[in-house]
């Protein structure tokens, strides 16, 4: 297994990431950067599978942990969408030097388009695998019962069951900054490419999503694929060949 390189910040977690740089056959090819989703790892299936397709391109690539996830510094808990979002910009800083094809699951996606809009000039594309912009807010008003909105507000935190084994931690502190880094409520002046793959039997992100993310993102050249049997995670050999297809048209 390839080790880490740390990222180390004053007064911050420190960043693992990992970086494949380009080989002479992708030399001109931009770098691929992944972003993943809420309590997942750079480990996860999709990250590892487009580094493996990246390198037999000899495409640079970039996969990382948010604070508080995977290897990376920090606690789970003390994270917020705009916390991560800065762990983004500076992993994305460190190592970046040219225009960048990024990949953004679930919450990753989220946090994709916050990056382009605070570096459109370094953001090449984006590729959006059931991406949940706005998610915090859609948790606490349709999913957290009564109970659970009370436990938020007295103890600060609560818990929500996972399909991915341990339950999530959804805090004050998640929700209130979630509402601070909202995007789809108002448009964007974002002219790139955006590629939205969504799953119609995904619990997680409703389909119509995609769809909310292209009207807010009018300058944008936004395309949409509905994949009819596909759920959350996408993850299936069929959708990683799907996602990699897209990085592929979008990186030339």
């Amino acid at each position: 297994m390839t080790e880490p390189s740390y990222l180390m910040r004053k007064n911050r977690p420190g960043l693992a990431y990992i970086h494949s740089p380009a080989t002479p056959d992708g030399a001109n090819a931009p770098l691929v950067m992944f972003l993943g989703g809420f309590m997942s790892d750079m480990h996860g299936t999709k990250a590892t599978f487009l580094e493996t397709q990246c390198r037999a391109r000899g495409q640079e690539f970039l996969r990382f942990d948010y604070s508080g996830h995977g290897l990376s510094d920090g606690k789970f808990v003390d994270g917020t969408i705009g916390l991560w979002k800065d762990d983004a910009l500076a992993v994305f800083d460190h190592v970046i030097k040219n225009p960048a094809v990024l990949v953004g699951s679930s919450m990753g996606g989220w946090i994709a388009l916050h990056l382009a809009l605070s570096r459109p000039e370094r953001v090449k594309a984006i590729v959006g695998i059931a991406a949940a912009p706005d998610f915090t807010q859609g948790m606490y008003e349709e999913y957290l019962t009564d109970a659970q909105k009370r436990e938020i507000t007295e103890r600060g935190f609560t818990e929500m069951p996972s399909d991915y084994g341990a339950p999530y931690i959804i805090t004050r502190a998640l929700i209130e900054d979630g509402e601070r880094q909202l995007l789809l409520d108002r448009d964007h002046d974002l002219a790139l490419p955006i590629r939205l793959l969504q799953g119609k039997e995904d619990v997680q992100v409703p389909w119509q999503t995609a769809l909310i993310i292209k009207e807010r993102f009018k300058a944008a050249d936004v395309e949409i694929t509905l994949i009819e049997d596909g759920d959350h995670s996408l993850s299936r050999p069929e959708d990683l060949a799907l996602i990699d297809q897209q990085v592929q048209a979008l990186s030339a």
